[in-house]
């Protein structure tokens, strides 16, 4: 059982626990409470708000891979805009109010396509319809090339080329590994369907190899760094808002 089902599941008997005591009080009873209707009385509101927020407005997530790096390194801690992309049942995740649509340059969090138990992020390239071409790591977007500037060795690790690329009205850095093939393909995103990719591009599992992420399978946009741990606190991405 995962962490929505237990959190809805409480919810629902110290609801039910609350509100046959409140009717009970109501009736002038007030003898014989448990310590069961004690703590559903004090915890039910405060469940109820984490489980309205979590499925519905905002939710937490760690990053636990650097297939985002250098936007997103594992350890970070990342708050997800879950109301921008329509709201979901906090069991099974079904789309029951669409809103807004993800858009190209978005730093997206969605349910994994080959296991949809698991949640991946990603950045979206393609938008449904559009003609994608990745050519000497060159991204390629409607016959239109992407616009990149090289900016220099990455000082994380001078393996790695550091460029900005402008995607959409978002401009992001993004890494490549020049000793390294870059996966070229070219494809045509299908209705219905977003094609996404890691910013460390070349080591990164992604649309290239498991195909575009359905509609349905968004959860929300990646916005903000609220702590970032890998064995301590790293100080300097705490706050960073995510572009």
């Amino acid at each position: 059982m995962n962490f929505e089902a237990v959190l809805v599941l409480v919810t629902l008997l110290t609801g039910v626990t609350w509100a046959f005591d409140k009717r009970r009080r109501r009736r002038g009873y007030t003898g014989g409470m448990s310590w069961w209707v004690d703590f559903s009385r004090s915890v039910f509101p405060v469940i109820l708000a984490v489980l309205v927020i979590r499925s519905f407005i905002i939710e937490p997530f760690r990053i636990p891979s650097g297939s985002m790096m250098p936007t997103l390194e594992a350890g970070d801690f990342i708050v997800v805009n879950k109301f921008g992309y329509g709201l979901r049942l906090p069991v099974g995740r079904q789309l029951i109010v669409p809103m807004g649509n993800p858009e190209r340059g978005d730093v997206a969090v969605f349910r994994y396509p080959v296991d949809p138990s698991q949640d991946y992020i990603k950045r979206v390239v393609g938008l449904p319809g559009d003609e994608l071409v990745y050519r000497n790591k060159q991204l390629s977007i409607n016959g239109e090339p992407v616009p990149t500037k090289a900016l220099g060795r990455w000082q994380g690790d001078p393996e790695f080329l550091l460029r900005e690329e402008q995607i959409g009205e978002i401009s992001h850095q993004l890494l490549v590994f020049d000793e390294r093939g870059g996966r070229e393909f070219s494809f045509e995103v299908p209705a219905d369907h977003y094609f996404v990719m890691g910013d460390n591009r070349d080591r990164s599992s992604d649309s290239r190899f498991w195909g575009p992420v359905q509609r349905d399978h968004f959860v929300g946009e990646a916005f903000f760094i609220w702590m970032s741990w890998n064995g301590g606190i790293n100080w300097g991405r705490l706050g960073q808002r995510i572009d």
